[in-house]
Parts: structure tokens; C-alpha cells; sequence
């Protein structure tokens, strides 16, 4: 059954019954007279009863309207509260959504970026909560785009084009191998070298996987893989686990002890990601937001 009435139509009765009028309710609720009478018309159409005896001296309620007024009542008292009740969350989640800073990132900036960041952002006194939401470089631009986070640190720019990419350095990939590896005691490796090794590389479709693709397919280089994984953490167990060699972000290897993994430079081709800040076109980022940005660009210059 469809309800064919509205809260205006029952605040429309409820004036007409109070005021004994026509006329004095319209003054009441500010609408036209004619107005008032179409709604209380209304209201008598969908409930299929006369609600007032209507007279040239006076308006009078019919019993249907006594029943009817006090569940009008009691309708309207609970839509009020509902209405103050979701103003009043609604300004509770404003305060609470300029209290916290959502990050996104990629995991491998967490151990050398992120997390000395943050140290700094509480050293400085500020007391705001950080949701950080560790994500792969497409996810990061997806929920910077969608504003589920309030700015991100991600590579490979412009995969999302309502966001905006800021620059903060080049990562380079360095060549993660188990220290007891014959090629572990060089310095520098090419490419070239790693013909014939257990090779660990990132799997297709990761941002690490095209840039190392399109550099590899620039040069004419061919490198073939043994192991693909999706996740950089899982490169990094299989190498101190001596199951291969991987080529990784330097960051990825921030805080990593030599003794369990060895990193050194591998060139010709030089392969690196572009980090940045990503945010979103034409949004105005929180107070909090934007100083934990500071601090972030402000640890990229940092030794």
C-alpha cells in the first residue's frame, strides 16, 4: 500500500485542528489559505475519511481526525528527532574527519618515509589521528581520486585524471640477492648479468613490473624470470630465503639488515619509479592534512 501523504499534509491538519481554522492555520504555517485546504484534502483523499466538519462559522475535527491527531503527532515528533539526530552526526563526523588524516601509500615507503613522518608529525605536537591505508600504486591513485584518502605518495603519475601528481624523488631499483650469492660480493650488476640466475620478478600489471618491461624492451634487453610475485614483502622473504634474485625499489629495502638480504646497484638500463604526492583536483585539504603533507615533503629532503 502506498503512503499518498507527506509531513507537510500532516502538519497542515494539525494547525487546522489547533487553530479551529482554515484561515489562521495558513497564517500559522505561512502558506495561502488555498494551499492549506489542498493539503488537508489530500490528507482526507489517501486515508478515505472526512477529517473536519466544515460549517460557514466553524471548522470542527470528526473523530477520524481525533484518532489520526495524536499518531500525527507522534509521526512528526519522531521525524524531528531523526532530523536533529543526523545534523547532530553529521557535524560530529565533519569534527572527526578534520581530527583525522587519511594517508595513502604504497608499503614500500612506509619503513623510510612514512613511518619517520609520522614520528615527526607527533613530535611536533600535533595530536591528529592517521588512518594510512598501504595500497598498490593503482589503488593509491583510486582512492586519492575517490577521496577516501585525504592525499597519497604513489608512483608512476597520472593514472587517475582527477588527480594531481607533485614530484618528490626517483626510486631506483637496486638488485635484492641472498648474501651468500656469487654475484652478492659486486658492487654494480647490468642486466646483462643476470642471464641464467633464479630471476624474482614483480608480476604483470604492478606499476614495478611495467616500468622494469618498458625500460628492459627500450634497450632490447632480454631477461627472463623464474619466480613472479605480486607483493614486494614476498620478494624480499623468497631472496633472504635463497630462493632467487629480485630486482626492488631501494626503499623496499630501507631498514632490511645485510645479513639478511644484499643490495646492490644494477644499470644499463638504469631503471627508476617517479614518487609523488597525489591529490585531488579542486580539493582543499584539512589543516591537519596539509601539515602532514609538509612534514612528508619536508623528510624527503632530509639525509
Amino acid at each position: 500500500m502506498r503512503i499518498n501523504y507527506d509531513f507537510l499534509d500532516l502538519e497542515a491538519f494539525l494547525a487546522v485542528r489547533d487553530t479551529g481554522s482554515f484561515h489562521l492555520a495558513s497564517e500559522r504555517l505561512h502558506l495561502s489559505q488555498s494551499s492549506v485546504t489542498r493539503r488537508v484534502q489530500k490528507l482526507e483523499d489517501a486515508l478515505g475519511t472526512v477529517l473536519f466538519d466544515r460549517t460557514t462559522r466553524e471548522v470542527r475535527p470528526t473523530l477520524a481526525a481525533k484518532r489520526l491527531a495524536l499518531r500525527a503527532e507522534a509521526i512528526l515528533a519522531d521525524a524531528r528527532e531523526t532530523m536533529l539526530a543526523m545534523r547532530d552526526d553529521s557535524a560530529a563526523f565533519a569534527h572527526q574527519r578534520a581530527q583525522t588524516v587519511t594517508l595513502a601509500c604504497l608499503p614500500t615507503l612506509v619503513a623510510g618515509l612514512v613511518a619517520p613522518s609520522l614520528r615527526r608529525f607527533a613530535e611536533a605536537g600535533h595530536r591528529t589521528r592517521v588512518r594510512v591505508l598501504d595500497l598498490a600504486a593503482n589503488d593509491v591513485a583510486e582512492a586519492v581520486a575517490q577521496g577516501d584518502a585525504d592525499f597519497g605518495i604513489g608512483a608512476i603519475p597520472m593514472l587517475e585524471p582527477t588527480t594531481e601528481f607533485a614530484f618528490l624523488f626517483d626510486d631506483t631499483m637496486v638488485l635484492a640477492l641472498p648474501p651468500d650469492h656469487p654475484l652478492a660480493a659486486r658492487d654494480q650488476l647490468s642486466w646483462a648479468d643476470l642471464s641464467g640466475a633464479a630471476l624474482i620478478l614483480p608480476a604483470r600489471g604492478t606499476g614495478n613490473r611495467l616500468l622494469i618491461d618498458e625500460a628492459l624492451a627500450r634497450t632490447g634487453t632480454p631477461v627472463a624470470w623464474t619466480y613472479e610475485v605480486g607483493r614486494t614483502a614476498t620478494a624480499l622473504d623468497l631472496v633472504a630465503q635463497g630462493v632467487g634474485i629480485a630486482p626492488l625499489p631501494r626503499t623496499a629495502l630501507h631498514g632490511v639488515p645485510p645479513s639478511r638480504v644484499r643490495c646492490c646497484a644494477v644499470t644499463s638500463p638504469e631503471v627508476a619509479r617517479p614518487i609523488g604526492l597525489l591529490t585531488r583536483m579542486g580539493q582543499t585539504p584539512t589543516p591537519a592534512a596539509d601539515a602532514l603533507r609538509q612534514v612528508i615533503i619536508e623528510g624527503v629532503a632530509l639525509p
